[in-house]
């Protein structure tokens, strides 16, 4: 699979393309400050530090409990798997919300349908 395609599946998973860009490259490096991460990319440090927090949410990337902070990216296979479950779930809660949302939208519809 070529790096374009990895790019283009991640954010499909809703990553944008600075957390792509971050996670591939702790992916490939290794734990990293955020400095070093920052400098590599050529991006501003504020940025990274955003974007790690982002990742960090999704359980992605982890950090070191000691300092300076250091990141690290899980495998790419697990990635893989946790964004699928977020999107299962996902799917689930909308799938729940389904029935509440078709009659707030009939309501809605029908109040407008009313004034015309």
């Amino acid at each position: 699979m070529s790096n374009e395609r990895i790019n283009e599946v991640l954010k499909k998973f809703g990553l944008s393309s600075i957390d792509v860009q971050v996670y591939v490259f702790l992916a490939n490096q290794g734990s990293k400050e955020i400095k070093e991460v920052a400098l590599a990319l050529d991006l501003p440090e504020k940025k990274v530090h955003r974007s790690l927090k982002d990742l960090q949410s999704l359980c992605i990337v982890e950090a070191s409990i000691e300092y300076p902070l250091e990141f690290m990216a899980l495998p790419f296979e697990r990635v893989l798997d946790l964004l699928i479950e977020i999107k299962k779930e996902q799917t689930k809660s909308l799938q729940a919300s389904k029935e509440e949302l078709l009659s707030a939208w009939r309501y809605i519809t029908e109040k407008d349908n009313e004034k015309s």
